[in-house]
């Protein structure tokens, strides 16, 4: 087996015991498979919870708090515990590793993404391992990633990852609730996530985690859109990341369809924010859609909202929503065009309103 690029996503009911405290034999056990793939030369990313879990009894709570100000004071206290733990029993193995916090704002914001991808890039190529977490000592609901499965998930598109592994005390995907229903099925390998099956998840998060198995299903689909094949299940023994990418684990293999997607278009399509809307007529639709064409001036027949140069999008057509760009003209230079459209026809070809390095497709056809 070839070099691979892997990320790994440990939850928190896989990192702590039930009073919430670091579970010393289950953090060594993590420890020992990671070193074992950095051992086969396969980059590694770990991405970790356990950091609210780890310290809310150091605060003197009984159970994890339910609070913003009490998780955050409890993932400050525990973030400093469990990266220090990290950092020695990686040292044994002769591994350097480095500490990530990220926000959503991190993704949303232009600069900070690049920033972001250039960091963990770097650490790689330096032979190290990048340990990420979600910043909970300073992020607020709305921008927050919701659970760390969506955020292994969006590290995974981000770094081109062969392989998204999601580590939970449930033995891969079931038909129903296997905690409820012992007639519940697992589901070896799944070649698609459908809506109706992601609804029909119970989200039920363990007593130390945010995480459900509904959470983890939406962090699959995502993975997946973004050309990367994940794993979710259960491991026993230094050998069982191995197992997982030998294709051996014990859980559910979801594949992916989809090519690999550059991180210019993931930022356009998972985390900008439009500024505006424009409208495009069926022959624009056609080649945007179906032929791989850059949309030129030609084609937009409306705008509404302004916007500038290097902002993003949205691009409705005849059919409805079909996706995102980010925009070479201002809304004042389109709506000049519109308006004399003859005019519009004789701007040069490689004036285009959004390039199809710049495009994305969303919509559903």
């Amino acid at each position: 087996m070839g070099k691979k690029r892997i990320v790994v996503k440990i939850g928190s009911s896989s990192l702590t015991n039930e009073k919430g405290e670091i579970d010393q034999e289950q953090l060594h056990e993590h420890i020992y498979a990671l070193s074992a793939l950095r051992q086969e030369n396969h980059d590694v990313i770990l991405v970790s919870s356990g950091a609210v879990a780890a310290g809310f009894t150091g605060l003197g709570y009984s159970s994890r708090p339910v609070t913003i100000k009490g998780k955050q004071a409890a993932a400050a206290v525990g973030q400093g515990l469990l990266i220090q733990t990290y950092i020695e029993k990686f040292k044994e193995f002769n591994i350097t590793s480095a500490q990530l916090l990220l926000t959503r704002n991190d993704f949303s914001n232009r600069e900070r993404y690049r920033n972001a991808f250039a960091t963990i890039t770097e650490l790689l190529d330096r032979g190290v391992l990048p340990i990420i977490n979600e910043n909970d000592t300073v992020s607020v609901e709305e921008l927050t990633f919701g659970d760390n499965d969506m955020l292994s998930a969006l590290v995974s598109g981000f770094v081109h990852a062969d392989q998204l592994i999601i580590l939970t005390d449930i033995n891969g995907l079931y038909d129903g609730n296997p905690r409820k229903n012992p007639f519940a099925n697992r589901i070896d390998f799944l070649e698609d996530i459908t809506d109706d099956m992601v609804n029909g998840t119970d989200d039920t998060a363990s007593k130390v985690g945010t995480g459900g198995m509904k959470s983890k299903l939406l962090a699959a689909k995502t993975a997946m859109t973004l050309g990367v094949p994940v794993f979710i299940g259960y491991g026993r023994g230094s050998q069982k990341l191995l197992d997982i990418l030998h294709g051996n684990g014990d859980g559910t293999y979801i594949a992916s369809r989809h090519g690999a997607v550059n991180t210019r278009k993931q930022w356009i399509a998972l985390h900008s924010e439009t500024t505006g809307t424009i409208y495009v007529d069926q022959g624009a639709e056609e080649a945007i859609l179906y032929n791989g064409k850059s949309l030129l001036p030609a084609g937009v027949f409306n705008v509404k909202g302004t916007f500038h140069k290097g902002d993003v999008v949205n691009v409705y057509g005849t059919s409805g929503f079909l996706g995102k760009g980010e925009i070479n003209w201002s809304s004042d230079e389109i709506k000049k065009t519109v308006e004399k459209r003859d005019d519009a026809r004789g701007v040069a070809k490689s004036a285009e309103v959004i390039h199809r390095d710049g495009w994305v497709k969303m919509g559903s056809e």
